[in-house]
């Protein structure tokens, strides 16, 4: 295909790569006072973090506001047990404790000591003044405690020494993820290319993309707050897009230089089709992004707003400051060269090591359609039986201290179960007598069940008589299954038979923790359908073919499918948690599936669409179907191979960190993309488009130049070259 051709299918990357190539060290110059302008922007505009109200949802959010408009939320504490010794031992050491604590910064009330029911356990309650952030002083005591009764073991956890702590190991995580991935992510570049700056290209281009993206949700932050774990998931996205777009760039504009063209040429063919390539792999992803806006969770949107941002940027890069960077350094991208490297990029044809698997598709498509098709169902089997629930302390490290602590406290004491508050707005202080009768009654019939401990009621109301809460206490841990089911008895049984035509709330955190969930149950089927009809919107406009955009969507399902068996059979039934280094909690973190889902279609259309494009220009220059989907994954088979690579290493870094939910991210993206790039995109989509023929493009024809004819040969196994 000339230039001219891909000029006019894709005239603005062509248009801005000609003016960076032409201008590079304008563009260069203009790049990187945008990545340090954007990172400015963190520092003169400081992120806004998500709040207690941003997480409102359903019945708990209700009663989580009145709570809160009423000034009745509970304060902070911090728990210090103490166990071993006799039970004298125990009673000195707390009350010595709990003297000591009195006064200390940030200490507003030290609850009396309290003995577990055993009587081998005690525990000191510490109440924090609101905003205390610094419990370090309160640490400081225990540690003192501890000293002086060497015969006891006195710990120390709470809400903020355990997010302390929590913090603390996601940033270890995300430093150690940075540090891995990079050296990494250069060996495989260097293994691609063989020479020293054509492999920094990528890495840099990724490197600053994310830089600045990080800035740029500085702002973003105070329309939608930022979530906890955006830049984990801002690092993970943007190295993986980011060298993935620099290497099809790269890898076209080599090609097309080691068949003759001019060095100018080759950029600006390598930007009219992977330039082209680039913009619709982007715009799928940020489509997929974009669907987790349905759900209307603020960790989603904040996750999908970065997604969204850091690959804008990655776009906006690949287009500019890479061609500007080829048409600077010029031939000097293959220098320094890496000589056995150098030597084995250089021999290896194209399509040499797809060929062996790609001869036998073509030639039997049937066979290997329907043997893929078993194989993804056998995957994907697993999931559905998933099963998924809230975040909570068995998803957490159990070598933190204050996770251990916490979990010998919910053993010890059994008023650390699960917890549920009945929320209820008085319109009248007249009425506050016969609300509080309501709730004693509700209280008893409560006890009654087996759901929750029978217990004197524990009523509050507020200071202006505003609202009046009645807390309870299920049976049950907070990761049993039955606090769901214990949730519903009180909304739809309980409180209506007990509370009549009265306004009640059913709230707190096991509450909170169903309706988050059933909230994601609701909406997921809106969701992956919004995601897969922007898919096949994005490649029905850019292929101008609705067959290929059902088979993508189709294909993208059977991804999908199989990230999520695995992750079922990993985390759900804790297959290879040995391995892994992990103790399965019984069920998946709710949020992770379908954000899965969402990254694996929006990433594996990268390669899809590149895929798809080599394929449509040699229908284009007249080749037959089959023999132009032959050259067509040979022409790729290297990049995607290689990009693949760069996606399955990044994310299996993820995998091995010790937060849950980064290491199911991490396990979930890498075998789903590694899968994607072989079974799916190697195998089905072969032997689906040589089954189609022309019907492929329909309703579209494309046009083929007048001229010799081009007879489909016998199936060869490697097609010559070099990538």
């Amino acid at each position: 295909m000339s230039t001219e051709m891909h000029a006019a299918r894709s005239g603005l990357p062509l248009r801005i790569a000609r003016w960076s190539a032409t201008h590079p060290w304008r563009a260069i110059a203009a790049w990187f006072a945008f990545v340090v302008l954007a990172v400015g922007l963190a520092v003169a505009i400081p992120a806004t973090q998500t709040t207690d109200a941003d997480y409102d949802t359903g019945d708990s959010g209700h009663a989580a506001a009145l709570v809160r408009g009423a000034g009745m939320e509970a304060p902070d504490a911090e728990h210090v047990l103490v166990t071993g010794g006799t039970a004298a031992e125990r009673a000195g050491a707390t009350a010595s404790l709990a003297s000591s604590l009195h006064g200390l910064a940030g200490v507003a009330q030290v609850q009396d000591p309290v003995t577990s029911p055993d009587g081998k356990a005690s525990l000191v309650s510490i109440d924090l003044r609101k905003d205390t952030d610094d419990v370090s002083a309160l640490q400081a005591a225990t540690d003192a405690a501890q000293e002086a009764h060497p015969e006891l073991t006195i710990r120390q956890t709470g809400d903020v020494s355990l997010d302390d702590a929590i913090n603390a190991r996601v940033s270890d995580d995300l430093s150690s993820a940075e540090t891995t991935s990079l050296p990494i992510t250069l060996i495989l570049m260097l293994l691609t290319f063989g020479a020293l700056i054509a492999a920094g290209i990528p890495v840099v281009v990724a490197l600053t993309s994310v830089a600045a993206t990080m800035g740029l949700m500085a702002p973003i932050s105070h329309l939608i707050h930022a979530d906890s774990s955006v830049n984990s998931m801002i690092v993970l996205i943007g190295m993986a897009v980011g060298v993935d777009y620099s290497l099809f760039y790269l890898k076209r504009e080599r090609a097309e230089r080691a068949a003759g063209r001019t060095h100018a040429d080759a950029i600006e063919i390598a930007a009219a089709t992977s330039g082209h390539s680039i913009l619709v792999s982007g715009g799928a992803v940020i489509a997929s992004m974009a669907g987790l806006y349905l759900i209307g969770d603020v960790t989603f949107s904040s996750l999908a707003s970065g997604a969204i941002v850091v690959v804008a940027v990655a776009v906006l890069g690949s287009l500019t400051v890479l061609p500007a960077l080829l048409g600077g350094l010029g031939r000097w991208v293959d220098r320094p060269r890496i000589p056995l490297l150098w030597r084995l990029t250089r021999r290896v044809g194209t399509g040499a090591i797809s060929s062996r698997l790609l001869g036998p598709v073509l030639r039997r498509p049937v066979v290997a359609l329907v043997a893929g098709t078993v194989v993804v169902l056998g995957l994907s089997a697993p999931a559905l039986g998933m099963k998924i629930h809230t975040s909570n302390l068995a998803t957490l490290p159990a070598d933190i201290a204050s996770v251990q602590t916490y979990r010998a406290i919910e053993s010890a004491f059994p008023s650390q179960l699960a917890g549920v508050d009945v929320v209820v707005p008085v319109s009248a202080s007249s009425q506050t007598d016969a609300v509080r009768a309501d709730l004693e009654e509700l209280a008893a019939a409560a006890g009654k069940t087996s759901d929750f401990e029978a217990a004197p009621a524990d009523i509050r109301i507020a200071k202006d008589g505003s609202v009046a809460v009645l807390g309870l206490t299920t049976r049950y841990a907070d990761d049993d299954p039955r606090v769901d089911d214990a949730v519903l008895h009180l909304r739809d049984r309980i409180v209506p038979a007990t509370m009549g035509a009265r306004t009640a709330y059913v709230g707190g955190g096991a509450a909170q923790d169903h309706d988050t969930t059933q909230r994601l149950h609701d909406r997921m089927p809106w969701v992956i359908g919004m995601v897969l009809l922007l898919t096949v919107l994005m490649m029905g406009l850019a292929f101008r073919s609705i067959t290929l955009a059902l088979l993508t969507c189709v294909l993208n399902l059977a991804s999908v499918g199989v990230a999520f068996g695995v992750l079922t059979l990993v985390f759900q039934h804790g297959f290879a948690s040995g391995l892994l280094g992990f103790e399965s909690p019984g069920f998946l973190v709710n949020w992770l599936p379908l954000f899965v889902m969402v990254v694996l279609v929006g990433l594996s259309m990268d390669y899809h669409v590149f895929v798809l494009s080599r394929v449509r220009e040699h229908v284009a220059a007249g080749l037959p179907p089959r023999l132009a989907v032959q050259r067509g994954i040979a022409d790729t088979s290297g990049v995607v191979t290689s990009a693949a690579a760069v996606m399955v290493s990044v994310f299996a870094i993820f995998a091995t960190l010790s937060m849950l939910e980064m290491k199911t991210l991490g396990v979930g993206l890498a075998v789903a993309i590694f899968l994607d790039a072989t079974l799916v995109r190697q195998v089905l989509l072969p032997a689906a488009l040589v089954l189609l023929g022309e019907k492929a493009w329909w309703p579209g024809r494309i046009a083929v130049p007048a001229g010799v004819r081009v007879e489909e040969p016998e199936l060869v196994t490697a097609v010559g070259g070099t990538v």
